[in-house]
């Protein structure tokens, strides 16, 4: 499965950074300065889709005319809209 991302946050935590918050109990940083991770509900989601699933992460720019991007985005701006 590929996964499309606009964001390399999103790419990276699911390809580099999981793996190392979840052995560090969903802290992230040094020993000495560790912090938790934010919205760590929905990483656990997602890891768990992770398990599921062999994803292959692919970054693609935002608002640079990938249809399905722009798609997501135009949904995203709806959804929020309607809470303005």
């Amino acid at each position: 499965m590929e996964l499309f991302t606009d964001s390399t946050y999103v790419g990276k935590g699911l390809s580099e950074w999981l793996s190392k918050w979840k052995a560090n109990g969903w802290r992230r940083g040094t020993k000495g300065k560790s912090s938790p991770v934010k919205n760590e509900d929905l990483w656990r989601h997602l890891d768990g889709l992770v398990a599921k699933h062999k994803i292959q992460f692919t970054h693609v720019r935002g608002h640079a005319g990938h249809p399905e991007n722009e798609r997501c985005d135009a949904l995203a701006v709806a959804a929020y809209q309607q809470f303005l």
